[in-house]
């Protein structure tokens, strides 16, 4: 199985260049006319990545991501949602990579079977970086109202934090 991976890659690219050829394209000029234009992407979303980074390093330096996590334990609880993926709940929206840390630490601490670890892992595939994706797609269709995205991105991140926890209680 692994000899046929090994050779997907190379594939794809082999296929991209003989459709090119075979539609007459000059495939040089294609190339540089595609990086063109993802540079371009890159540099009209910057300035809101920046912005979204530095609201996030805020946010976990300033000790308001442990203050919000005790505030709402008891609402968690309530649904059955495990204390230790709470700090997940803030993060997942703004920043996929420190999800990803949050998470790396909850399956650390507590083991990939365990129930925190279980819901951690249906979050983190079930929700979404919502604040990221926004910045990124909105910035670079330059769209500057977002009216009714974030509201309905943020609902469904809610049931899947909620989900998660009922759905991993149930199968395990």
């Amino acid at each position: 199985m692994t000899e046929i991976t090994d050779y997907i890659a190379p594939a794809m690219i082999l296929a991209v260049f003989a459709y090119g050829i075979a539609a007459r394209t000059d495939i040089f000029d294609a190339f540089i006319e595609g990086a063109t234009e993802g540079l371009k992407t890159t540099f009209d979303i910057l300035p809101a990545l920046v912005c979204l980074m530095t609201c996030i390093g805020m946010f976990k330096a300033s000790g308001c991501m442990e203050m919000l996590t005790q505030f709402i334990s008891p609402v968690t609880s309530f649904f059955g949602f495990p204390d230790e993926c709470t700090p997940l709940i803030f993060i997942r929206p703004l920043s996929g990579s420190g999800a990803l840390s949050v998470y790396d630490d909850i399956i650390s601490q507590y083991g990939a079977d365990s129930f925190a670890g279980r819901v951690a892992s249906t979050m983190m595939g079930s929700t979404e970086t919502t604040f990221y994706t926004v910045a990124v797609y909105f910035g670079s269709a330059k769209i500057k109202k977002s009216r009714y995205a974030i509201p309905a991105a943020l609902t469904g991140d809610m049931i899947g934090w909620i989900a998660s926890a009922v759905t991993v209680r149930l199968l395990f």
